[in-house]
């Protein structure tokens, strides 16, 4: 019998009620207190409980880890506090809900955080664009070089964040590792020009992300666990060279740890794709390659054929909060709105007025 995006799926002992995810997109609203999620995004995330999954928007997992204005933490207690009526309107719904660790890297700017902070990076090598502040739009800065004692403490960062996620009554947490934030930065060829054991080869490369993911399940259990990746997506300035066998060491890397699931935001390398499904045991959860469309109705025979377990939805989630059950029944669907819709990487959206402006609309 063939498998559908309608049907269940245990990921990590959890089980989903569909394969439809709700891909991780930034909306840039977390006006509580300390950059702390609100009311109003417990009631947008509810209201698209029907997804199987629920990735968050970008959470950043440290102070110096946040690139765009109003984007929420969860390094604080207050954070914490906030996040938890957000996790419990959505599981009232029935949904189940990951928090996407994202820490932005070089990808940010000295206006955008307190206290004289810089962004950070694995190499002072500042990214080609821009980023928009309260103030403006704003140059990429080059980032403050990394010490090896300061990557230690940006790992545990990330466990004391997944931590956090858990205590917030998170089902697990997603780790960015895409779309040229921190550890994509550590996995690419012109951010990361170290030579220490954090660069210079493809296992110092990975060694950053493979770290991140192994501290973050020893603190909360790998089947709370999911890694993203973006392979050969320059988004954010990166280049990759020789992406195939850095993602083919990176997923040979983690695979014994037992993640829940490893979820590729899919750039031009389809047969890559494959690849890494036979490399890694878990649930693979796909966005894929759709040029300038956001991931539609016509993206379900992934599922069907095998290719993916699940398959996230970024753009249509945004004009379609209950998408599963307008998927299920082919329609109709709400259009997005075409003035702000961005047409790479999760194909989302953003409440800022321009492209320009929106720097990465999806997570």
């Amino acid at each position: 019998m063939t498998t559908t995006a309608f049907d269940p799926i245990d990921l990590g002992g959890t089980r989903l009620s569909n394969r439809i995810a709700m891909a991780p997109m930034t909306r840039s609203r977390a006006y509580g207190p300390g950059a702390s999620a609100t009311e109003a995004m417990a009631t947008y995330y509810a209201q698209r409980a029907g997804a199987g999954l629920i990735i968050t928007e970008g959470v950043q997992p440290s102070v110096v880890g946040q690139g765009y204005p109003d984007t929420p933490g969860l390094h604080s207690e207050e954070q914490v506090a906030a996040w938890r009526q957000v996790t419990d309107a959505v599981h009232r719904a029935g949904g189940v809900i990951f928090a996407q660790l994202m820490h932005t890297g070089r990808i940010g700017h000295p206006a955008l955080l307190p206290d004289g902070l810089v962004p950070v990076g694995p190499s002072p090598v500042a990214a080609a664009g821009q980023v928009f502040t309260h103030e403006g739009m704003k140059d990429f800065v080059v980032p403050a070089e990394l010490t090896e004692a300061e990557i230690e403490g940006t790992i545990k960062d990330f466990a004391r964040a997944a931590r956090n996620a858990v205590a917030a009554g998170f089902d697990g947490v997603e780790l960015h590792g895409a779309n040229g934030y921190l550890p994509h930065q550590f996995l690419s060829t012109n951010a990361n020009l170290r030579t220490d054991g954090w660069g210079g080869s493809v296992a110092g490369r990975i060694r950053f992300t493979v770290e991140v993911a192994r501290a973050v399940t020893d603190a909360i259990g790998a089947h709370r666990v999911g890694l993203r990746i973006s392979p050969a997506v320059p988004f954010n300035d990166i280049v990759e060279d020789g992406h195939r066998d850095t993602y083919r060491a990176l997923v040979s890397a983690i695979e014994p740890l037992g993640l829940a699931y490893l979820h590729v935001l899919e750039g031009p390398d389809r047969e890559l794709t494959l690849e890494l499904r036979k490399l890694f045991g878990g649930v693979l959860v796909l966005n894929p390659q759709t040029g300038q469309a956001p991931t539609g109705p016509g993206e379900l025979a992934l599922i069907e054929d095998g290719t993916a377990d699940l398959l996230s939805f970024g753009g249509l989630f945004l004009a379609n909060p209950d998408l599963p059950a307008r998927l299920a029944s082919g329609g109709p669907f709400n259009e997005p709105d075409r003035a702000t819709f961005y047409g790479g990487d999760e194909r989302g959206y953003t409440d800022y007025p321009t492209l320009a402006d929106a720097a990465d609309l999806a997570d």
